[in-house]
């Protein structure tokens, strides 16, 4: 009799690494979750590393239990990691290198409307639109192998092309995402497909029915005035979450009233620096304030009890401390995130 992995798993023993999740050993044709890591952060605009993030998540996920308080037996449903893509890594490396010339550039009194550097930014603009593309392409054969997909970035410019796939998947959807950036302006630094201006793009997409962000506490003007003038975006500041805390309204009726906002699918939006900094201090735009590790968790969970079902996720924005490698810190707490977010999806299905 051929043993299947799952039989082969030890939720007691130690995790190996394997270059897998966990350092489970499932192939992806056996899974049913599959982890999509993206190495790019070529538009970052503050601290820079994001791009090491999806490794350094891989890495740090063996020191993780298998089990989930939430999920019974969970190391049995089929985690499958695919391999950072080394091409795509050596690209944003030289593409990064140009955007820092760009945004010195800037800072030193320039605009991004000159002309001598409309050649630079053109190149930065057409290799961040290939990169999606790329993402379309890869998470769309993976979801027509009904494949439930967490990306793992990189800045948080890089789930657009999943969230296109999802749409050819499942029609309809609504977003929930935690950020303390809006991440609604129409290009940022010269940089079309910014990290700032994710969320701005994903809203042009046909059929995303609503966004609701959670977290809020960095943004423009012209970000207020974006989600004024749109009634399908929700937003639950983190200086109102916290009035309504001090009030005395709990966290349980606050995730009820974020939840209700939400359409049947929800897609999962997951910014690291929505977290306050304490959880992720290497992170490229930290800024104070933000959701405590559990409260983001239960928000989670609240709407999976709600009977929504979770279509897709993805977890931005962890960065590996870069005067340490031995600080996995921002990491671990990135790699219990993403699990847990994979968990919960698993369970949101329906039966």
């Amino acid at each position: 009799m051929t043993l299947l992995s799952a039989d082969l798993i030890d939720p007691d023993d130690i995790s190996r690494p394997n270059g897998q999740f966990l350092g489970f050993p499932y192939s992806l044709e056996e899974s049913q979750i599959v982890f999509f890591p993206v190495p790019w952060d070529a538009t970052t605009s503050y601290g820079a590393g994001t791009a090491q993030g999806p490794q350094a998540i891989i890495d740090a996920s063996v020191q993780l239990e298998p089990t989930d308080f939430h999920v019974p037996q969970v190391w049995k449903i089929g985690h499958h990691t695919i391999a950072p893509n080394e091409k795509i890594r050596a690209k944003n490396d030289k593409m990064r290198q140009l955007a820092k010339q760009i945004i010195a550039y800037q800072e030193a009194g320039g605009t991004c409307q000159d002309k001598q550097i409309q050649p630079d930014l053109e190149v930065i603009n057409n290799a961040s639109e290939n990169l999606n593309q790329w993402v379309y392409e890869q998470t769309s054969a993976l979801l027509q192998q009904n494949k439930l997909m967490g990306l793992i970035g990189g800045d948080h410019s890089v789930p657009l092309g999943l969230m296109k796939a999802l749409i050819n998947q499942y029609g309809e959807y609504g977003i929930l995402q935690i950020d303390a950036h809006a991440d609604l302006r129409k290009a940022y630094e010269g940089f079309t497909y910014s990290h700032a201006s994710i969320m701005n793009h994903v809203i042009q997409l046909p059929r995303i029915s609503n966004l609701v962000q959670v977290g809020l506490r960095d943004f423009s003007q012209g970000e207020i005035e974006t989600a004024k003038a749109d009634k399908r975006i929700f937003w639950f500041t983190d200086w109102k979450l916290k009035e309504k805390a001090y009030q005395g309204y709990i966290w349980q009726d606050q995730c009820q009233d974020i939840v209700a906002c939400l359409p049947n699918q929800v897609y999962i939006s997951f910014d690291v620096d929505g977290l306050s900094p304490e959880f992720c201090p290497n992170t490229g735009t930290p800024v104070p304030g933000g959701l405590d590790f559990n409260q983001a968790l239960y928000l989670i969970e609240m709407l999976v009890k709600s009977g929504k079902q979770i279509i897709g996720f993805d977890l931005c924005e962890v960065s590996p401390n870069p005067n340490n490698s031995n600080d996995e810190w921002d990491a671990n707490v990135g790699a219990r995130v993403a699990y847990k977010l994979a968990n919960l999806m698993f369970a949101s299905q329906p039966s």
